[in-house]
């Protein structure tokens, strides 16, 4: 069949030879694939024309060389270019995902990624040429970052030993100034391996059916408090810490934030974490699988996210102002950051407790292994939303003027260039939003409620001090932001803010405290559904499963850190919110209190927290539990 193709290919090109139809092919799409590589990930459907005619051209490319493999081979074809052609095709279904968040183009960059590592494409002579050994670490460091994204760990594992490797024996073969940088990504990736345990991955981040109620079965708010039910659509995701645990573009919170939004594939990650070999099998079978996983039907599609690596302000703005026109009418925008801040003139801060200041030396960024260029998340453009002019009847938008403080996304002393304000919020809130606030200057975005244009806005607010844990001098090196923890992953954030680590923890009494908080988060969900005084805000959101997860899980937050000895009575450990949520979730109630004391009945903590009298445990279900 191969020969009639051929034939075929060989009477339509005429006497062109094979070897020269497959150069102009393989110029065309490299010619096509520049253009495309510096696009934005942001703009959701402005680019899908581009991204459909160079895959096309890909496509051909690689049908061609399969179908006259032997005659290019003898016309000189080398391996490593038939591997090129494959990290092209996988470098552009990655791309694609990080534009739609289909987990189908995350699975397909997977399976081809995975073919040039099973046949070993850029391994022969890589050690005799320099531009070879290149190649074949920027394919190891994409590789890398589709599997820590779709969490295949084992494969995690074997990448970073062969990074490790190459590295190593490129610099014995090369000069080894010229692997400097790359010994620099070896030490990213090995910190946020150490960063990211085993025990931060007992169960996944993403929504799991198995785990997490389906959307079907949430329970209804009442229809005159919910007017509109809302999805989230779309999401924003950024952080700046110095010297915050990062791979690439992806910082660990926006890493744990990005997984959070996303649907768990069905049945994969129990195969993948309970004892299968690794994916190294052959690709058909693997193939099959992988995809039968990725897929489910009956869910509706992932929020999009734009992960935006440490932007300029005028970049940041651009996003907002390009995903909020697009954003469908049922549709809410989640704004999620993370930094460091001031407080400015105005507000004082809410406390003068321990907070934790990150290290101020910026650690270097190696950029040549992802897919697009760094040049639209570094502009120096000054934007006129650093200086608002507010009118004189807008007392609320004088508050929040730029002296109330802000955000450092950016070096200090360099004026608002780098600073986003609650101001600069302001404008996006004639659509929904869901914001979530990350940082010791989080109390001024309270300044945004009642400030809106025309829809009010949720916000979640992190506490302004950070409560040390962990045996490092800073938890955010070690750990990330304990508050974004608990809003992923609240069973490790109460074991952490504990001092509880992965190898302190039974399974059992694991799985057994997994159960109670399901079951605590659950009876939260049903009380706000049910409550007559829940405000509209979250009263239409709330039918939104991720959305609702984070709600939940702030409940969750806040009722620990209030409670906990040593944060108790400090406001400046507790997170808030705004607009306010019912007395009926809030900390002091029995039902809260007991949640937080089953929990910590089961891991022998009770002393830990201050608890009122009345407070016991139902039932004694916590009894097999005790020591």
């Amino acid at each position: 069949m191969s020969q009639q193709q051929m034939n075929n290919n060989s009477s339509s090109g005429g006497n062109i030879p094979v070897s020269e139809r497959y150069w102009t092919l393989v110029d065309k799409a490299d010619k096509k694939f520049s253009k495309i590589r510096d696009l934005p990930y942001y703009e959701r459907n402005r680019y899908d024309t581009y991204f459909y005619k160079v895959f096309k051209v890909y496509t051909q490319l690689w049908k061609f060389q399969q179908e006259n493999r032997q005659k290019l081979v003898e016309a000189g074809l080398k391996r490593w270019e038939i591997g090129e052609i494959a990290s092209r095709i996988a470098q552009l279904y990655y791309g694609q995902y990080m534009r739609t968040s289909e987990a189908s183009y995350l699975s397909e960059a997977y399976i081809f990624y995975e073919a040039i590592l099973t046949r070993e494409y850029f391994k022969d002579g890589s050690f005799q040429d320099f531009n070879l050994a290149n190649k074949q670490l920027r394919f190891l460091a994409r590789f890398l970052m589709v599997c820590l994204v779709l969490n295949r760990r084992e494969m995690v594992h074997q990448l970073v030993n062969q990074l490790k490797m190459l590295v190593d024996e490129c610099r014995r073969t090369f000069q080894d100034t010229d692997f400097k940088e790359w010994k620099l990504v070896v030490q990213e990736i090995v910190r946020f391996l150490k960063a990211d345990t085993a025990f931060m991955n007992i169960r996944p981040l993403r929504y799991s059916l198995v785990l997490d109620p389906h959307p079907d079965v949430l329970p209804q708010v009442a229809a005159p408090v919910a007017r509109k039910n809302l999805r989230l659509r779309d999401a924003v995701l950024s952080s700046y810490h110095h010297n915050e645990v990062k791979f690439s573009e992806l910082t660990l919170d926006t890493f744990r934030m990005l997984q959070c939004l996303e649907w768990e594939p069905s049945g994969s990650f129990y195969l993948s974490t309970g004892g299968k070999s690794g994916q190294n099998g052959a690709l058909g079978s693997s193939r099959i699988n992988h995809s039968q996983d990725i897929t489910d039907p009956t869910l509706p599609p992932n929020p999009r996210k734009a992960v935006l690596y440490r932007p300029s302000l005028t970049h940041f703005i651009a996003v907002l102002a390009t995903i909020c026109e697009e954003l469908p009418p049922d549709g809410v925008l989640l704004v999620y950051l993370s930094a460091s801040g001031t407080t400015g003139h105005t507000l004082s801060p809410s406390g003068s407790g321990p907070c934790i200041n990150t290290a101020e030396n910026i650690s270097r960024d190696f950029q040549s292994h992802t897919i697009h260029s760094d040049g639209t998340s570094t502009s120096s453009m000054s934007s006129p939303s650093d200086s608002p002019k507010p009118s004189a009847s807008q007392n609320k938008e004088d508050f929040i003027s730029s002296h109330t403080g802000c955000l450092q996304f950016g070096n200090r002393g360099s004026g608002g260039l780098n600073c986003i304000y609650p101001s600069d919020l302001i404008p996006f809130t004639r659509r929904p939003l869901f914001i979530i606030i990350e940082s010791d200057a989080s109390e001024v975005f309270k300044a945004i409620s009642g400030a809106e244009k025309g829809e009010r806005a949720a916000l979640l607010l992190s506490p302004s001090c950070s409560f040390p844990i962990g045996t490092s001098d800073s938890s955010r090196h070690s750990f990330g932001s304990l508050f974004t923890v608990f809003l992923t992953a609240p069973l490790q954030a109460f074991c952490l803010l504990l001092g509880i680590s992965g190898s302190d923890v039974e399974m059992d009494i694991y799985k057994h405290a997994e159960s109670l908080l399901s079951s605590s988060l659950n009876d939260w969900g049903l009380t706000l559904a049910t409550s007559d005084n829940l405000d509209p805000v979250w009263a239409q959101i709330l039918r939104d499963p991720f959305l609702r997860r984070f709600l939940l899980r702030f409940i969750f937050c806040r009722a620990v850190l209030s409670l906990f000895v040593q944060t108790f009575n400090k406001k400046e450990f507790h997170p808030e919110c705004m607009p306010a949520l019912p007395n009926s979730v809030s900390p002091t109630i029995t039902a809260s209190q007991t949640a937080v004391l089953q929990l910590a009945k089961t891991f022998h903590a009770t002393k830990r927290f201050v608890f009122t009298e009345a407070v016991s445990l139902p039932d004694q279900k916590s009894s097999g539990m005790d020591s």
